[in-house]
């Protein structure tokens, strides 16, 4: 939580909102919320950057954007944009846009892929609200999975606007939004078929079956019409929790007539149908019937309904459950006390009284299924875990698909779990684990019963996108009437014709990195991966500053680069290159440090490649006498 923490600390402080006056009231079938706009005035900082993009203009709206872009929305149409979740696996958001009310749904976050060295968390670029915050009448959740909410520890103090989610989606923000001290946030529970009026816009949620319970897809009514946005879905008609997709009520809203259906394309490559969350109960007891020692299971902290098949299997077989990872010992806490996970007395046990039992008598819960760097199940595979050891006889199961760029991460925790004699099951040749998500056949289910006029894929890589939109062709919609988008790209609609817009909506990605949040960008990453590859080569030049003369032979520090006891002769060159270099500069142009170590980084660099076909990152330094 300390990165966090440190993301607030930086915010500007011209800019305080008060939270007091701005909670939404729901009372009966229908309710309503009325923005209230007596705000403090905003930083004078402008923290955005115009870029000129061959496809169009940014529309932002600071000042120095403005005689940029000279694009105004129209406030008599619907807009429609994504500033994440598209072309990505991750940091979902999507924004509606009318009449001045601004809608958005979802705030997520992505993990980052292995070439981003020392990155923690990618969030979205939200600079658009930032500056129209004002105009934000609500932030819909749809569930409570990371890449849906994620991003609300940092972008909630910069926005303050309200949320409104089911009960466990609320419950899960509230614990992130309280680890960095926010008690009451603005967060407000609604049930499917709830309608609420917020704007310009009329909201009613709809139950859909997903991995985690209390999930939502959006109806959206505005005068243009009906715009169904699905969330996370599948069709799953045995589900742990009980809540199905609401198909009855998905046919209703086709028959009334809907104008544009935005859909989850996760699994739009997958033939045929997603498998029930159910068919999991039978392969953990088979596990648990044949694991003589101790069983540790990891999985997402937020797949509620797989944790509860875990303790299902626990009880049947007669064993204690420990949890580990602050995470899911959080939320497990928490469904626990709203009624989502129904536990049997005396079966959870203190993790440091662990070794109080025999190994058949437990069973782990812990966090870890990607292999993330201080989770419990890496801390176990490294020894460094304070109260689990792993030993021979131990089983461990990885209950969650792989991430696309954690692949490294991933084998090396297995292969160190297995190294210490553990039997780890993992992989798709096992059946522990099933996706949350609908597979062709039930996406064309969804686009029968809705029957869009329009139609707009999003949530994963453009090859997803692009096969949901042949889906949808199949099915009937019109090809020009499919939008297969990118980030920041605006779909517009003015007296219910539906269009492509020029605008472009600043978008992007924002690095979270340790304590740092924002201030890691490309060149930084770049030079993070050279020095992964290739070392540094630090050469220290002491300079007398009257004659301008080195005063020593250059010192070297090689790190990642070469073992300099085994090569002294390249070391012994590179000195008499940078003595040269220094000498030939120094008869030719004034002293100019930058100038010097600039010119001793480029020709050392290429000296260093044509000695070894390798480019360590040289870091020249100057030191005056």
């Amino acid at each position: 939580m300390d990165k966090i923490k440190a993301y607030h600390a930086a915010l500007p402080k011209s800019n305080p909102v008060s939270a007091s006056n701005n909670t939404p009231v729901l009372a009966g079938k229908t309710n309503s919320y009325t923005r209230n706009n007596k705000f403090s005035n905003r930083s004078s900082r402008d923290r955005s950057r115009i870029k000129n993009d061959p496809s169009g203009p940014i529309i932002s709206s600071g000042q120095e954007q403005r005689p940029v872009t000279n694009v105004p929305m129209r406030k008599s149409t619907l807009k429609i944009f994504a500033l994440g979740g598209l072309g990505e696996y991750g940091k979902n958001v999507t924004v509606y846009e009318q009449d001045g009310d601004i809608l958005v749904i979802d705030q997520g976050l992505m993990f980052p892929d292995e070439s981003m060295l020392g990155i923690d968390f990618v969030i979205p670029d939200t600079r658009y609200l930032e500056e129209n915050r004002e105009r934000i009448v609500a932030v819909l959740l749809t569930h409570g999975h990371e890449d849906h909410i994620g991003a609300i520890p940092y972008l909630y103090p910069k926005l303050n606007r309200p949320m409104f989610g089911s009960q466990l989606t609320i419950g899960m923000v509230k614990i992130k939004l309280k680890e960095i001290g926010i008690d009451n946030p603005q967060a407000s529970v609604i049930k499917a078929g709830e309608k609420i009026k917020l704007g310009c816009f009329e909201v009613e949620p709809i139950q859909v079956a997903h991995s985690i319970p209390d999930s939502f897809s959006f109806a959206i009514k505005s005068s243009e019409g009906v715009f169904i946005h699905t969330g996370d879905w599948k069709i799953d008609h045995t589900p742990i929790s009980g809540q199905v997709t609401n198909i009855p009520r998905l046919a209703e809203l086709g028959i009334e007539g809907v104008k544009m259906l935005i859909s989850d394309s996760t699994n739009a490559q997958r033939p045929g149908y997603t498998d029930s969350e159910n068919l999991l109960s039978k392969s953990f007891d088979d596990i648990f019937f044949n694991s003589k020692g101790r069983i540790i299971v990891t999985s997402f902290a937020s797949l509620i309904n797989r944790i509860q098949q875990v303790i299902n299997s626990a009880t049947k077989h007669h064993r204690k459950v420990a949890i580990a990872g602050r995470s899911m010992v959080n939320n497990i806490t928490m469904a626990m006390e709203l009624g989502y996970l129904k536990v049997p007395d005396n079966t959870l046990i203190d993790i440091r009284n662990l070794n109080r039992y025999r190994d058949e008598e437990v069973v782990v819960m812990c966090t870890g299924s990607q292999g993330e760097e201080y989770s419990a199940l890496v801390l176990m595979a490294t020894g460094d875990h304070h109260q689990v050891r792993i030993k021979k006889g131990d089983t461990i199961i990885i209950s969650a698909s792989l991430i696309p760029g954690k692949e490294g991460s991933f084998y090396e925790t297995v292969d160190n779990l297995i190294k210490q004699g553990a039997h780890v099951i993992y992989g798709k040749g096992v059946d522990i684990h099933v996706s949350g998500h609908a597979a062709q056949e039930e996406l064309k289910m969804m686009l029968s019963l809705t029957k869009p006029e329009y139609f707009m894929p999003v949530h994963g890589m453009y090859r997803f996108l692009s096969a949901h939109a042949h889906l949808a062709e199949n099915i009937g919609v019109s090809q020009d009437k499919i939008f297969v988008l990118e980030n920041g790209k605006v779909v517009e609609f003015e007296n219910g014709i539906g269009k492509l817009t020029n605008i472009r909506v600043q978008s992007g990605q924002v690095l979270i990195d340790g304590l740092g949040v924002g201030d890691v960008g490309k060149i930084v990453l770049r030079d993070r991966q050279a020095m992964a590859k290739d070392g540094i080569f630090v050469v220290i030049l002491t300079v007398e500053k009257a004659s301008s003369q080195i005063v020593t032979s250059p010192d070297i520090i090689s790190r990642g680069f070469i073992y300099m006891r085994d090569r002294e002769d390249l070391v012994r060159e590179a000195r008499q290159h940078c003595r040269m270099l220094f000498k030939n500069h120094n008869q030719k142009y004034p002293m100019q440090w930058d100038m010097v170590k600039k010119m001793i980084r480029e020709d050392l660099s290429q000296f260093l490649f044509d000695k070894t076909q390798r480019r360590p990152m040289v870091i020249p330094v100057i030191i005056e006498v």
